[in-house]
């Protein structure tokens, strides 16, 4: 195992532990918004996307590429749903 992937392992796996530690102490009253926002964070993997598609040159790359936009396109735009019913919420009703 190379020194660089090792550090990487490393890097995931305490971003794993922090996350999860983070999230568990979250209230259940603000578990709705923080994830509806975290969801529209994935805009930032949607410009991931588009840089790695100017160097992708394998059909398997593109596949790759291909799922990684539809997925993250469906968290932005579901994170924008959720946001949208919560707000609903609180609109009066006249």
């Amino acid at each position: 195992m190379s020194p660089l992937l090792l550090a990487d392992l490393t890097v995931f796996t305490l971003g794993l532990l922090v996350g999860f530690e983070v999230i568990s102490k979250v209230p259940a009253t603000l578990h709705t918004p923080l994830m509806s926002g975290a969801n529209a964070i994935h805009g930032v993997v949607l410009v991931g996307v588009m840089l790695l598609a100017a160097s992708i040159s394998t059909p398997a790359g593109y596949a790759l590429l291909a799922v990684a936009a539809f997925f993250a396109a469906m968290n932005v735009a579901g994170g924008y749903v959720v946001t949208d019913r919560m707000l609903a919420m609180f609109r009066s009703r006249s």
